[in-house]
């Protein structure tokens, strides 16, 4: 039988649309269930939305339409998203459904028999923001410090769960699993509560004040508090109730993610209430951290909320959910930038990844009629790549197993890196010049296996870009097994397929990116990189300025007829590698190809700018016939064309991927 594995996300409270913190969540959900199914696994992924509460109330009062119909409006919402980020999810639970309501009563009718549950007067401080009372001392500056809103005082007869009853028994359960919560600092936060008093938790609200909720099966008086209600459904879609031979096999959950703010309801609360039913918590609880963007908390008022769907249309879901994974490890606080996810996505993924998949594809076909050559007998430098291989596979996993899902991006990219570091150092393209074919097969095939494996690791995070990498290669599917690391994983004599670039650079800000900018912070139009990364341009003055003298134009150069400039052989070249100059601070060294039996070595001036990564993968016009010679002691076989002066020099590239080689004109 398959190992079993049970996924879940919070679910997300319908009072507002999507954004990226719920997208996080549920991407991250995505790929560890990916993980598990390329294992083998039987996995069961459980996302959904909870649809109940005063702020679901409140925002449909706000709107003119009935709870349910709100709700109804942004559950569909939130399944959109999900089917343009490819989320697998194997069941999406509402919490008004029948299903739901049955188990939600149920479970209130065991306790209330059992003495669970009783009835009291309550008086305290009431934050509708929050949906939950607080002490005096609880309050920050007399308002709630979950959201900083006022809060206010009620008195009011409830019912009550007996969660009192069962801190021992969570203290117990917690101290003797320093890892049921991640990371360490909310395990230390959930340890820090449970060294407090831990009362018993009011379950309802009257009816006469907030109407929409599960009502109370013997009480109509009450309706069911929205986290009492919303907590059960994790129990509920696994059958509770209903099915007990699918609720043993998928309870306890394996993993549940949620944010940092809910930690308290999903230790304390929901701890207790299973073991007032006398089940066992999930197996490890994952509380990540929130996402601010450049510096700045999300706020509509900020105009800085982040649209998922709008990256999706800018990015491809691929590059969103790759660079959400990537950008910030599950636990702390991450900032979000356009610029910080352009730089990622063409330094990790359009450089590294697809640069290596480009190379290895092209060469092949060029030189080895584009199929799957032998492997051939190993050199030393072939068990070096092998280790290296094997290594970074293993850790790669091992990373995916503890849920560190940005320290696994960094050894998918190593491998890659480690693939385009055996092109530089075995150097196809002398072989092939030399004739040794069986060696150039050799080199080839396992530049290819690299590909192979690559595409394999990235597939939870990038799972159509992988998949077309693997077809590509020639294989329909491939499995994360044992076997992964081993260098004969392709069928000698299967066509490869080139295509076009995998991961196209990102040269400036998609059209849909700046017009978004553009209308959130009133700024004028916004193109570059860098001007992406500044501050809202202060309002002009209305005094004029007073008229800067134009410069004087510099004097034409001389006219040249159109023969003499055909005799400037200008090329595309694609950059394989850059690094710094022995000799010289403001000169890179960049190996070029040319569509040539062999790279060139062109020093450009151009490191004030640039640092030699950014330019890996990049598209480059060369003049290709200008006679060779040496720069501060190093060959350079051409000169790359850039605008600007000084440090200031811009590179001069195409809008499109051309090939290398391609005559520019």
């Amino acid at each position: 039988m398959s190992e079993r594995f049970y996924v879940t996300t919070p679910l997300y409270y319908v009072n507002d649309k999507p954004h990226i913190g719920h997208s996080y969540t549920t991407v991250a959900a995505d790929v560890i269930a990916r993980y598990r199914r390329a294992q083998g696994a039987d996995v069961h992924f459980l996302t959904g939305t909870d649809e109940h509460g005063q702020k679901v109330l409140q925002k449909a009062t706000e709107r003119g339409l009935s709870p349910q119909a709100h709700a109804d409006e942004l559950h569909q919402r939130f399944k959109d998203l999900w089917v343009r980020l490819d989320i697998t999810y194997d069941d999406f639970i509402r919490t008004t459904e029948p299903r739901h309501t049955r188990v939600v009563q149920q479970v209130l009718q065991d306790l209330y028999d059992r003495g669970e549950i009783y009835e009291d007067s309550y008086a305290g401080w009431y934050s509708t923001a929050a949906e939950r009372f607080w002490t005096e001392k609880d309050l920050v500056d007399g308002k709630c410090p979950e959201s900083g809103q006022p809060v206010e005082w009620l008195e009011e007869s409830n019912l009550f769960f007996r969660m009192s009853k069962y801190a021992d028994q969570l203290r117990e359960w917690a101290d003797a699993r320093p890892e049921w919560v991640t990371p360490e600092s909310r395990y230390n936060e959930l340890q820090g509560a449970l060294r407090k008093d831990i009362g018993d938790l009011c379950i309802t609200r009257p009816v006469e004040r907030m109407p929409w909720g599960i009502p109370i099966p013997w009480d109509d008086r009450f309706v069911t508090y929205v986290w009492f209600d919303a907590l059960l459904n994790y129990i509920t879609a696994v059958g509770y109730k209903a099915d007990d031979d699918a609720f043993s096999k998928w309870w306890p959950a394996d993993v549940q993610l949620l944010g940092k703010d809910i930690l308290t309801t999903h230790t304390v609360y929901w701890g207790t209430m299973l073991f007032a039913l006398g089940l066992e918590p999930a197996r490890h609880l994952l509380a990540h951290g929130w996402w601010t963007v450049e510096g700045q908390k999300m706020s509509k008022s900020l105009g800085n909320v982040v649209d998922p769907h709008l990256l999706v249309d800018a990015y491809g879901a691929d590059s969103v959910r790759y660079v959400l994974m990537a950008e910030k490890a599950l636990g702390p606080d991450g900032d979000f930038s356009h610029k910080g996810f352009q730089l990622r996505y063409n330094a990790e993924l359009a450089n590294d990844i697809g640069n290596l998949a480009h190379r290895a594809l092209s060469m092949t076909e060029k030189w080895l009629g584009g199929v799957v050559p032998a492997l051939g007998d190993a050199t030393e430098a072939d068990g070096a790549l092998a280790r290296e291989l094997a290594a970074r596979v293993q850790s790669c996993c091992g990373c995916m197993d503890r849920l560190a899902y940005q320290e696994a991006t960094r050894e998918i990219v190593g491998i890659a890196q480690a693939g385009n570091n055996y092109i530089q150092t075995q150097q196809p393209w002398a072989l092939n010049k030399a004739g040794d074919t069986a060696r150039l097969a050799g080199v080839m095939r396992r530049t290819l296996e690299v590909c192979r494996v690559v595409a394999v690791l990235l597939q939870p995070f990038c799972p159509n870009k992988a998949g077309e990498l693997l077809g590509r290669l020639g294989l329909s599917d491939a499995r994360l097994d044992a076997d992964l690391a081993r260098l004969s994983g392709l069928t000698e004599g299967a066509t490869l397929t080139l295509g076009d670039p995998l991961f196209p650079r990102l040269l400036e800000l998609p059209d849909a990116i700046t017009a978004a900018l553009e209308a959130a912070r009133g700024a004028a139009p916004l193109k570059s990189l860098d001007a992406e990364a500044g501050p809202t341009p202060p309002k002009k003055s209305k005094k004029k300025a007073p008229k800067a003298r134009k410069p004087e134009p510099p004097p034409p150069p001389g006219a040249i007829s159109k023969d003499q400039f055909e005799q400037v052989q200008l090329r595309a070249g694609r950059v394989l590698a850059a690094e710094a100059h022995p000799n010289a601070d403001r000169l890179l060294v960049l190996t070029v190809d040319l569509g040539e039996d062999r790279p060139r070595t062109i020093c450009a001036g151009v490191a004030g700018r640039y640092q030699p990564d950014e330019l890996v993968g990049l598209t480059v016009v060369v003049v290709a016939n200008l006679k060779p010679a040496k720069l501060r002691g190093v060959p350079s076989e051409g000169m790359i064309l850039a605008a600007g002066d000084g440090d200031g020099l811009a590179m001069v590239t195409t809008l499109a991927e051309v090939e290398p080689g391609a005559i520019v004109r």
